[in-house]
């Protein structure tokens, strides 16, 4: 009788290798630790599981896991042949996804939609950078996945974290509490509930289960860097500017070991941050950088880390590292990193040398394309802040209230009230300094 995984498939290796690879599974739908070592022991346990060496290729590809990536994708392809079609066709999609080409991914679920991991790694959320060019996309995927998994807790989440995104807030509530109430670990369901807080402007209850989930159910989570940046976005939102700063000092300084979320939670926070009218001795991304490392900076595996990676960059001051992002998003295989990532480069290079007028019409024009970065609205906000940035550089003020007036209009921030004070009084102040030039004259 063969092996199976949680969802049924087979898996063709020795019954010990099998636990630990579901194991393994179980642990990364929770985003809990210990996943990728558990995939790992079940390669040691069995050396021809072509399934777990695609597995670990993919944790490489898009966690910034250290692993050798060519190794475990050869492998895979090397000892795919002996198992069902299932697992060939899951390490054929793996590896055509790593290399550029997400189609037999996609064409992978539709045949399998209870191969969780794939599905996982489809869907732009907390773990993965997801494998379509739009959001509508990925939400169709999980759509037409609701018959295989019924009332399943992990799926339950992922649904709840869609409804998050089409903006259907109580749902994703609902959905999210749903599946906490069968498994208070889950991480994805954990992660929709928090950004349907941030969404709706709830920021006070948002922040209050986060820091209570956090000590608490999901003390064991991989990724709590990011349940901590939540947290901080609704501290931010608060116009609590002391309390991001000790939860940066206490749970996102790079030097914690956070891999890839060093670039993309601490990065995204201190840029964020730094933005604030009233912000002072924000930290600088020298940190972020040197734990990011130049390789990732430069040539990121996916469009979503390279969004971070060119905010980044603008932070520092560095238009050459802009300039060879661009340059390797232009040769790159994947179109998102060709339509998307070389443009925006360029136009943070704008910014950089101190064409802030440029810059921000630059980003104007890939608004729509931004979407196809990967993630959350929530992080791609981060594009927003810049072009806003950008226009108050160039005394642009009412195309920059007309951005914050849009933004309090989905959801309350004192921040970004604080913002739009800030902007008021600037314009002012050029409108006045501006008829007195005139009246010296």
């Amino acid at each position: 009788m063969p092996c199976r995984d949680s969802y049924g498939y087979a898996l063709t290796t020795s019954p010990e290798a099998a636990a630990a690879y579901d194991r393994g599974l179980g642990d990364l739908l929770r985003l809990r630790a210990g996943g990728s070592a558990a995939v790992a022991t079940a390669v040691a346990l069995d050396p021809t599981f072509a399934i777990g060496h695609a597995t670990l290729a993919l944790l490489g590809h898009e966690m910034c896991l250290a692993v050798d990536l060519d190794a475990r994708l050869r492998d895979a392809e090397l000892h795919a042949g002996r198992g069902t079609e299932r697992e060939r066709s899951h390490v054929h999609a793996v590896a055509a996804h790593i290399r550029g080409d997400s189609r037999p991914l996609l064409q992978h679920l539709r045949v399998h939609p209870r191969d969780a991991l794939l599905l996982s790694a489809a869907v732009p959320t907390i773990a993965f950078a997801g494998a379509t060019e739009q959001p509508e996309d990925a939400w169709e995927l999980v759509e037409q996945a609701i018959p295989a998994y019924g009332d399943d807790w992990w799926f339950t989440g992922l649904l709840a974290f869609v409804r998050q995104e089409q903006r259907r807030f109580d749902e994703a509530m609902e959905l999210s509490c749903r599946s906490l109430a069968v498994e208070p670990a889950a991480g994805h369901s954990a992660h929709a509930r928090a950004h349907a807080h941030y969404e709706t402007g709830d920021h006070a209850a948002g922040l209050a289960w986060m820091d209570a989930w956090v000590d608490g159910a999901g003390r064991r989570t991989e990724s709590l860097s990011h349940f901590s940046w939540h947290a901080a976005l609704h501290e931010l939102s608060l116009g609590d500017l002391d309390a991001v700063r000790h939860r940066h000092d206490k749970q996102l300084r790079p030097e914690l070991g956070l891999g890839c979320r060093a670039l993309v939670d601490t990065g995204s926070l201190l840029f964020r941050w730094a933005l604030n009218p009233d912000a002072c001795d924000v930290p600088d991304l020298d940190e972020v950088a040197r734990a990011t490392g130049r390789g990732v900076l430069e040539r990121p595996a996916t469009p979503f880390l390279a969004m971070h990676a060119a905010v980044v960059l603008l932070a520092l001051g560095d238009g050459p590292g802009l300039d060879r992002l661009a340059a390797y998003a232009d040769g790159h295989a994947h179109p998102t990193q060709r339509d998307v990532v070389a443009p925006l480069a360029r136009a943070l290079r704008r910014l950089a040398d101190g064409r802030p007028g440029d810059a921000a019409d630059r980003l104007a024009d890939l608004t729509l394309a931004w979407r196809r970065l990967g993630g959350s609205d929530a992080q791609r906000e981060i594009l927003e802040e810049t072009r806003i940035a950008a226009l108050l550089r160039a005394d642009r003020y009412d195309e920059a209230r007309l951005l914050l007036d849009a933004r309090l209009d989905r959801r309350s921030s004192v921040r970004d009230q604080r913002w739009r004070a800030q902007v008021l009084r600037d314009a002012d102040r050029v409108a006045v300094d501006r008829e007195s030039d005139l009246v010296q004259r």
